[in-house]
């Protein structure tokens, strides 16, 4: 892994693709453990559709899990997992904490998620949130795959969702891709981790398959010298595994209102 490349990637587009971040049996583990969380309804997963989602959606049969690393010992393992954390200490020229970790089952015939930036739910002072999306299934547009648009990072945080729940709102807009700026869906394998700035523009297609799972485990990260983050995201993680306290953001961030939870 050529970490200084994927430096120069991270500057210059706004993400970058770090193959192999996960082995085959990493990747075999992380999928049965969180197959069994769902099958035991284990506490921390959204027990119920979010707002505007009607029962039949597949959606609310395989919820994302939520924060699993406050109680999993395997998810908070692969939130400070060395391999990543290296990378982050290269990205952010300090150490990183970890602040939230997700994961998306999207079976066949799930929808996606509208078009939005990361830094706009996480209100980081200063500075911005990484986020670290590893597959853990091959990872194409077919199947829903991430879309992100290269070089928004450098653009402001839009703010006209202020207010309101989340990306999942059906009232709730998709931010465009402006003029000038196009979307591209890139092709992962199983333990690629596509890595990227808070304030990317991104959000992800429907799984159009019959027969392809999109399973990936996501964390949220943010430099030590971290002051400030959205209330929803404490205690923060250090890389060693331990709870870690800074303070909340007030006043919405770069926004200046209040815009829900974590998306």
């Amino acid at each position: 892994m050529d970490t200084q490349q994927l430096v120069k990637d991270f500057v210059e587009r706004g993400y970058t693709i770090a193959p192999n971040i996960l082995n085959g049996d990493e990747v075999k583990a992380l999928n049965e453990h969180f197959e069994t969380i769902h099958r035991e309804q284990v506490p921390g997963r959204y027990e119920h559709p979010p707002v505007g989602e009607e029962r039949d959606d597949i959606l609310a049969v395989y919820p994302r899990v939520m924060n699993p690393h406050r109680f999993s010992e395997l998810a908070r393992a692969y939130m400070v997992d060395p391999r990543i954390a290296t990378i982050l200490r290269a990205i952010f020229g300090e150490e990183a904490l970890g602040v939230q970790t997700m994961m998306y089952f999207k079976p066949p015939g799930s929808r996606g998620q509208k078009m939005h930036q990361d830094q706009f739910y996480l209100q980081v002072t200063p500075g911005t949130c990484v986020a670290v999306w590893i597959a853990l299934d091959h990872v194409d547009q077919k199947n829903g795959g991430l879309i992100v648009v290269p070089h928004t990072d450098t653009l402001p945080i839009d703010c006209r969702n202020v207010g309101k729940p989340g990306s999942y709102d059906p009232d709730g807009e998709p931010i465009a891709i402006p003029a000038g700026y196009k979307g591209e869906c890139p092709t992962l394998e199983p333990g690629d981790a596509l890595i990227f700035h808070g304030s990317l523009i991104h959000g992800s297609g429907s799984n159009a398959t019959s027969d392809k799972w999109r399973r990936s485990f996501i964390s949220h990260y943010v430099a030590e010298s971290c002051t400030t983050i959205s209330k929803y995201y404490h205690p923060l993680v250090a890389m060693n595994g331990a709870d870690v306290d800074r303070g909340v953001t007030v006043g919405g961030g770069p926004c200046g209102g209040y815009v829900g939870a974590a998306h």
